[in-house]
C-alpha cells in the first residue's frame, strides 16, 4: 500500500541520517584511551595486583591459626607480665615459647608479605607488602639476634607475632571487602540452570545447558530462568530482567521478542529459539566488561599508586632518620629499633591503596546491576564534570517508529473512538504508518474491532468497513480524489502537522474527515523524564539529527531540549561535537555505538544505548543495557558519588599518615606518649577499615 501524504511531509527515511556512515579504521577501544590523554604504559605495570593469586578464605586461615599460636607468645612475654602484673607458669623450656611460637607466626603469616615484597622489588615499585616485610624482618632478626646473646636487649617476639597477625586480619578484611564488591555480579551467572528442556521431534528431552546449541529450541516453564540468550518462537509471558538490566517491572515477551540468558519466566510457558550459548550470552559480555572495567584505571587511582609509592619513599627515609636521630640522643638500640619498626609498620599506604580501588570495584558492580555497563573507568570520571549531553534524535530520544502525536476530531466524536477506528482500517496494512497508528492504538489500550473487505487505493490510502460502516484512511491526495469535505478545525490541524514536518492522515466516512492525526517518529515517554533530571543536574541538553529543521524543533519544544542540530550528516555529527568542546563545555554523546561511532569517539564520554554487548560497545565509555534515556542523568549521579568517596578516603588515608609517622617516631616520647609496632599496626589496619566501610556506603547512592 501506498498512502500519499504519509512520506510527503518532510518527514525522511529513518535510515537517511544515518546513511553511508563507514567506521574509520582502528576504531575501537584504542581510540577511548587516545581521547582521555592515553595510557601511561609505567604506570600500568605498576598497577601489579599486590594479591595476585590470594583469596580472602587463605588469609583468614593464616590469621586464625596465627592468632592462636600469638596468645601464648604475648601470656609468656617479660615485657605484658611486667605491664599487667601477672606472673606466667614457669617450666623447662617455657623461655622458648616466645622465640619458637613467633617464627612460625613468622614463617607461616609473614611468608605471605615477603612474597608480595619480592614481587614488587622485582618490578622495581617498592610499595605496601616492601614496608610489612621489612619491618617484621627487622624484629625478626634483631629479636634472634638478642636471643642469641650478641647484643644485650628485650627481644619483640610478641611484637612481631602480634604485628603479624593484625596485618593479617587487615589484610583479610581488605580482601574480603574487595571480594564482596566485585562477586555481586558474578552472583548472575548462578542463576544460569544447570539443565535445559530441548524441545526436538522426538519430543522433550532434559539436557545439560553446556549442551545446548544456536538453533536448538528450548522450552522455559514458569518460574524457570532462561537457560540461554535466544528468540521467542511460541507462548507468551513475562521475565524478571531486574539482575540484568536493573528494570524492576516484569518485561512482556511475545513471538519474535529476544530473551536473555538467566532471566526468569512468569507465568507462560515459552519456547525459545537459541541464539547465544556460554560466553555468548549478554550476562556473559556483561560480566566481561565489569571485569575489564574494574581492572582499568582512572586517574585517581593513578593518583592514589603515585602517593603510595611516594609514601613508601617517605616511610623507608622516616625510618631511617627516627634509628639515626635517637641513636644520637643516645637511646638504647632496642628502643630505636621498636621506633623503627612503628614507623614502617604504622606508614603502610594500605588504606592509600585501597581508597580508590575499593571504591572502583563497588562502583562499577553498582552501575551493572542497574543496567550501566562501564567499559572504561575514565569516562565515568569524566561524566562528573559534563555541562552539555548530546543525544542521537531517532531511536534514542525517539522510538524510531512512527506513532500518532496529535488526535484533532470533528463533531460529536471522541479522539480514543476516531483512533479506534482509524486503526481497525488500517490494521491489515503493512505501510510503517499504518503500523505506527495500530501501534498508537495497542499502546493506549484501545480495543481494535475487526475489519472487513480491506483494500488498497493505490497512491492514496486504504479503505475497510468497520462494524459495518465504509471508511476511508489517507492524505491530502485522497482527499481529493474523495472530494471530501474538512472543516476549519481540521485543516488547521493539518497545517500545524505539516510546519512541524508531520504526516497528516484523514479519517473519512461518506465523503466527509471525521479526524485527522499528525503522525511522527513517536517520542518515547521516558525522554521527557532524562531531560528533566539532567536539567535539575545542572546539565543541557542538545539533540542531533539528520531530519529537517521543522520536524527537529518540534521534538526539541516538546521536550524542553535547549540546542538543536537539524539536517547533519553522519560524517557531521563528530564535527558538532567538537564544536562544542570549542566552546569549553564537557560533552557526552548518546548514541546507537554504531552510526553515531565517531561522534562518541570524539566527546569527552561516549555513552552507547541500547547497545547491549554487542560490537557497538567498541564506540562508547559506557553501554546501556536499556534503551532508556533515563540512564544518562544516573550515570551523572554515579560519577559525582563514585568521586566523592575517592575523594574522601583518599584524604582520610593521605592525612591519616601524615599524623601518625612523627607519632611512631616518638615525638611525643617527652610526654611519656610512645607507639608499640603492635598498636601501630592496630592504627593502621582501624584505618584500613574505615576506608572500606566508607567504600561501601557507596551501596546506598540511589541511581
Amino acid at each position: 500500500m501506498a498512502h500519499d501524504g504519509h512520506d510527503g511531509h518532510g518527514e525522511p527515511d529513518r535510515h537517511d541520517e544515518h546513511a553511508g556512515h563507514d567506521e574509520p579504521e582502528g576504531h575501537g577501544g584504542h581510540n577511548k584511551h587516545d581521547k582521555h590523554g592515553g595510557r601511561d604504559t609505567h604506570e600500568d605495570h605498576g598497577g601489579h595486583d599486590k594479591h595476585e593469586g590470594h583469596s580472602p578464605g587463605m588469609f583468614r586461615d593464616k590469621f586464625w591459626l596465627s592468632l592462636l599460636l600469638t596468645v601464648p607468645v604475648v601470656f609468656w612475654s617479660g615485657h605484658i607480665q611486667d605491664l599487667l602484673g601477672y606472673r606466667a607458669p614457669a617450666f623447662v623450656g617455657s623461655e622458648w615459647i616466645g622465640p619458637i611460637l613467633a617464627t612460625v607466626v613468622f614463617l607461616y603469616g609473614g611468608l605471605v608479605f615477603l612474597e608480595g615484597a619480592r614481587r614488587e622489588l622485582k618490578a622495581r615499585l617498592p610499595g605496601m607488602m616492601t614496608l610489612i616485610s621489612l619491618a617484621i624482618a627487622v624484629a625478626f632478626i634483631f629479636s634472634w639476634v638478642v636471643q642469641l646473646g650478641v647484643l644485650d636487649a628485650q627481644p619483640l617476639w610478641w611484637e612481631l607475632a602480634t604485628l603479624v597477625t593484625i596485618m593479617l586480619l587487615g589484610h583479610w578484611i581488605e580482601m574480603r571487602s574487595i571480594s564482596q564488591a566485585q562477586g555481586a555480579l558474578k552472583e548472575l551467572a548462578k542463576l544460569l540452570p544447570d539443565m535445559a528442556t530441548r524441545v526436538t521431534d522426538a519430543g522433550e528431552e532434559s539436557v545439560p545447558v553446556s549442551e545446548l546449541r544456536d538453533g536448538d529450541v528450548v522450552l522455559v516453564r514458569p518460574g524457570e530462568s532462561v537457560p540461554a540468550d535466544g528468540l521467542v518462537r511460541k507462548g507468551a509471558s513475562t521475565l524478571d530482567e531486574s539482575m540484568i538490566t536493573g528494570e524492576s517491572r516484569p518485561v512482556k515477551k511475545g513471538e519474535g521478542d529476544e530473551v536473555i540468558a538467566a532471566t526468569i519466566n512468569g507465568q507462560g510457558a515459552l519456547r525459545v529459539e537459541v541464539t547465544g550459548t556460554g560466553e555468548n550470552t549478554k550476562l556473559s559480555g556483561i560480566m566481561r566488561l565489569v571485569a575489564d572495567a574494574q581492572q582499568s584505571k582512572s586517574r585517581a587511582q593513578h593518583l592514589a599508586d603515585r602517593a603510595a609509592r611516594m609514601l613508601t619513599w617517605v616511610a623507608l627515609a622516616a625510618g631511617v632518620v627516627t634509628f639515626v636521630v635517637w641513636q644520637l640522643l643516645g637511646a638504647p638500640i632496642d628502643f630505636s629499633i621498636v621506633r623503627v619498626v612503628t614507623v614502617l609498620v604504622i606508614a603502610c599506604p594500605h588504606a592509600l591503596g585501597l581508597a580508590v580501588p575499593l571504591v572502583v570495584a563497588i562502583s562499577t558492580t553498582l552501575g551493572a546491576r542497574n543496567g550501566l555497563l562501564v567499559r572504561d573507568r575514565r569516562g565515568l570520571e569524566e561524566a562528573r564534570t559534563l555541562d552539555t549531553v548530546i543525544f542521537d534524535k531517532t531511536g534514542t530520544l525517539t522510538l524510531g517508529e512512527f506513532r500518532v502525536v496529535e488526535t484533532t476530531v470533528a463533531g460529536g466524536s471522541s479522539e480514543e473512538s476516531a483512533l479506534r477506528v482509524a486503526a481497525s482500517v488500517e490494521s491489515e496494512s503493512e505501510h510503517p504508518i499504518a503500523r505506527g497508528i495500530l501501534k498508537t492504538a495497542e499502546e493506549r489500550g484501545i480495543d481494535v474491532p475487526p475489519v472487513a473487505d480491506f483494500r488498497s487505493i493505490t497512491g492514496k490510502g486504504v479503505a475497510a468497513s468497520v462494524e459495518g460502516t465504509d471508511y476511508h484512511m489517507g492524505g491530502p491526495a485522497l482527499l481529493e480524489a474523495e472530494d471530501a469535505e474538512v472543516s476549519s478545525v481540521l485543516q488547521d490541524a493539518a497545517d500545524r502537522a505539516a510546519q512541524r514536518g508531520q504526516a497528516a492522515i484523514y479519517l473519512l466516512r461518506g465523503g466527509r474527515a471525521l479526524a485527522v492525526f499528525a503522525v511522527a517518529d513517536g517520542i518515547r515517554e521516558e525522554s521527557r523524564e532524562a531531560i528533566n533530571a539532567l536539567h535539575e543536574r545542572g546539565v543541557q541538553v542538545a539533540m542531533l539529527t539528520g531530519d529537517a529543521q521543522a520536524v527537529a524543533d518540534a521534538v526539541a519544544e516538546e521536550l524542553g531540549i535547549d540546542m538543536v542540530f537539524a539536517q547533519v550528516l553522519p560524517d557531521e555529527k563528530a564535527s558538532k561535537v567538537r564544536e562544542l568542546q570549542a566552546q569549553g563545555r564537557k560533552v557526552a554523546m548518546v548514541g546507537d555505538g554504531v552510526n553515531d561511532a565517531p561522534a562518541l569517539a570524539t566527546a569527552d564520554v561516549g555513552i552507547a544505548i541500547g547497545a547491549g554487548t554487542d560490537v557497538a560497545v567498541e564506540a562508547g565509555d559506557i553501554v546501556l543495557v536499556r534503551s532508556d534515556p533515563r540512564d544518562i542523568p544516573r550515570i551523572v549521579t554515579l560519577s559525582r558519588a563514585t568521586y566523592r568517596k575517592m575523594v574522601q578516603n583518599l584524604w582520610w588515608a593521605a592525612g591519616y599518615n601524615i599524623l601518625a609517622i612523627p607519632l611512631a617516631a616518638g615525638v611525643l616520647a617527652k610526654w611519656g606518649i610512645l607507639l608499640t609496632p603492635a598498636v601501630g599496626a592496630v592504627l593502621m589496619s582501624a584505618s584500613t577499615v574505615i576506608v572500606a566501610v566508607n567504600a561501601q556506603l557507596l551501596k546506598r547512592t540511589r541511581l
